[in-house]
């Protein structure tokens, strides 16, 4: 799921994503993964593309919260938690410092990770 939020997020140009591992920080999701969009109406796309990806992969609802104001749009697809800010929404937040975030982790590190479907 990790690897297909990150494809979605940069097939619609969201900025500066970061994956952050919550393993022994917290068992609410597998993953944290945040990104940046320009402006609300990027926001609100990123965040459509991933919840259809999520859907299409998982078989089940995807709720999002944040919505239609798209200043922040949070997406829980179980094992990985997406939140899509903009750009002063985000330095406002700051998820990355409030997670310890040293360094980002790397998409190609999760050679289990589920792919999806050629169908979308």
């Amino acid at each position: 799921m990790r690897r297909v939020v990150i494809q979605e997020l940069e097939d619609v140009k969201a900025e500066d994503i970061v994956t952050i591992g919550l393993s022994g920080k917290s068992d609410i999701a597998d993953y944290m993964i945040v990104a940046t969009g320009r402006s609300q109406r990027q926001v609100g796309a990123a965040a459509e593309h991933v919840r259809k990806a999520a859907k299409a992969l998982s078989g089940r609802y995807i709720a999002l919260e944040g919505m239609p104001a798209c200043d922040w749009v949070l997406i829980d697809t179980g094992d990985v938690i997406v939140h899509i800010f903009r750009p002063e929404v985000r330095e406002f937040y700051n998820l990355e410092k409030m997670w310890s975030v040293e360094l980002p982790l790397d998409p190609a590190d999760d050679a289990s990770d589920d792919t999806v479907e050629s169908s979308l």
